[in-house]
């Protein structure tokens, strides 16, 4: 009992204000007869193997345990992960929507926390080339869940594809995620770069994941900011940093996300303050996200 308690008060206690505030902006605008739309946060790294996927995971299960209805869709085509994170083997992806094979609301798994997920796949190379006209298709599919979810998080693939740059151009919240060394800083800034050009509204925030300490931190962000402040005049929000911690392989293993299976461990309370992050309650909720991103790509 005392358990269920606790997780039943989780969501006001840990987001407060700012969660309250984001759902009564969502009534205010049922009352006024605008439909009611997910806010979306798109979450991405410029290089591969930085965890982007264990943080969009456990952010996933965070806002659900806080109330919200979320929806998570691995993005990654071809090289998926996120079911294997949730311990699920889904019967349909994102190819599937896209070849018309089944729905969007139809290809959902159910996963910790009531998280809902759209797989991407895993060995399929239909989306890896996708053409501007198959992906504007898969958009149209994908429109229809806005108005299911409160909150629908997309874990990126890393680089930068057409999927992605399409959905960061209009994006309203971007999570950036890089290590402390110098090559994922490297790729995290062409990836901001890009993602800035294309958007210069969007609110971005940097995670700096894997870190051996808090030196490592401040000269990481040091370097990265300072390039940005100067080449770029925009600098992204340190939204937190995650130390390195045996826990996240060990949650790996047990295909259960890290702020269930080791709550107390150092990466998993790193990683619920990230879950707080202000902007991610600014993110836009009355706007048409899919039908934005597939105008871009006209």
């Amino acid at each position: 009992m005392a358990e269920a308690l606790s997780r039943e008060g989780f969501g006001r206690l840990f987001f407060g204000r700012a969660f309250a505030s984001a759902h009564g902006e969502a009534r205010a605008a049922e009352l006024r007869g605008a439909p009611r739309r997910a806010r979306v946060v798109c979450v991405a790294s410029g290089k591969g193997g930085v965890g982007k996927s264990i943080l969009a995971t456990n952010l996933a299960v965070l806002r659900a345990r806080a109330g919200e209805r979320v929806l998570l869709i691995d993005f990654d085509v071809g090289f998926a992960n996120d079911h294997l994170l949730y311990g699920l083997a889904p019967k349909h992806d994102l190819v599937g929507v896209l070849e018309g094979r089944v729905s969007a609301l139809d290809a959902l798994a159910t996963g910790p926390e009531g998280v809902q997920l759209l797989s991407g796949g895993v060995g399929r190379t239909e989306l890896v080339s996708a053409t501007r006209r198959e992906l504007e298709r898969l958009f149209r599919a994908l429109a229809p869940l806005e108005s299911r979810f409160d909150r629908i998080i997309v874990d990126h693939g890393a680089g930068l594809s057409y999927a992605t740059l399409a959905q960061l151009s209009v994006a309203e919240t971007l999570l950036v995620v890089a290590s402390h060394e110098v090559t994922a800083l490297s790729d995290a800034y062409a990836l901001f770069k890009r993602a800035h050009a294309a958007n210069p509204r969007v609110r971005a925030g940097l995670v700096i994941n894997r870190a051996p300490s808090r030196a490592h931190v401040d000269s990481a962000w040091e370097r990265y900011s300072g390039a940005c402040r100067k080449f770029l005049g925009a600098v992204p929000e340190l939204v937190g940093w995650v130390p390195a911690d045996d826990a996240v392989s060990a949650s790996v293993d047990e295909r259960r996300p890290l702020v269930l299976s080791h709550p107390d461990s150092p990466a998993a309370r790193a990683i619920e303050p990230i879950a707080s992050w202000r902007a991610l309650d600014q993110a836009a909720g009355a706007s048409a996200f899919y039908e934005q991103a597939g105008a871009v790509l006209r």
